[in-house]
């Protein structure tokens, strides 16, 4: 890059002012870099308690589901899930973290109360109970797991994105202006030295010339005076 650059003054600037820039903008995304990754680190605790949640919860329902059907019978436990008239709601807003848009899922009407699930009370035992809380209990967890994974996945591609630019501008754009800089500079000191040096040619050369024509002079005045008797 460093070659291809004229050597003037206002490359000079206009590089200089890159570099000004470019320094800020490197700053600016170190400073985004290390706040992603801070923000990152609370979602992964988050998520770390979510995963270990969903795998109690997994191995809860299938217990309790097990159970039902050992005591009811897959009838009984089939009867009982499809009298479910309502089903539960999936809404997803977006809130934003540093700049990365991250998904916000509310759910409604997952966990619902004995009268609600509509299978008759009456009709059913305290097994098949257990099992629908435990299901209930199961898509809460999942759909904040879904919450966080995503948000996790989002975090971590903003974070891959803000690194490469840095690099890119740490690594790659500024030493490149740098050694444009360097380059421009060098060969501005060059040219003035050269400049200087042919000034002093110059001045030298018309002092000479000067002194001639002065010593031309004076032979002139010489030669037109008249020699004493």
């Amino acid at each position: 890059m460093a070659k291809d650059v004229k050597p003037t003054r206002k490359n000079l600037m206009a590089i200089e002012d890159r570099i000004e820039l470019s320094e800020r903008g490197h700053g600016t995304l170190e400073k985004k870099r290390d706040g992603l990754i801070m923000e990152f680190m609370d979602i992964l605790d988050q998520a770390q308690d979510v995963r270990s949640n969903l795998n109690d919860s997994y191995e809860h329902a299938q217990r309790s589901i097990n159970m039902a059907r050992a005591m009811e019978g897959d009838v009984a436990v089939r009867g009982a899930a499809s009298a479910l008239k309502e089903h539960p709601e999936i809404t997803t807003e977006s809130k934003n973290i540093m700049g990365v848009v991250v998904p916000q899922i509310e759910s409604s009407k997952v966990k619902k109360s004995l009268d609600e699930r509509g299978y008759g009370v009456l009709g059913t035992s305290a097994r098949i109970d257990e099992a629908a809380d435990a299901y209930e209990e199961l898509l809460a967890n999942v759909i904040l797991a879904a919450e966080v994974e995503t948000a996790m996945k989002k975090m971590i591609e903003e974070i891959e994105t803000t690194k490469r630019r840095v690099n890119a501008l740490e690594f790659k754009l500024l030493p490149e202006l740098y050694e444009a800089q360097e380059f421009i500079e060098q060969k501005l000191e060059e040219q003035e030295r050269e400049e200087i040096f042919r000034m002093k040619k110059i001045k030298a050369k018309k002092e000479e010339e000067e002194a001639k024509e002065e010593e031309e002079a004076e032979l002139e005045v010489e030669a037109a005076t008249p020699a004493d008797d």
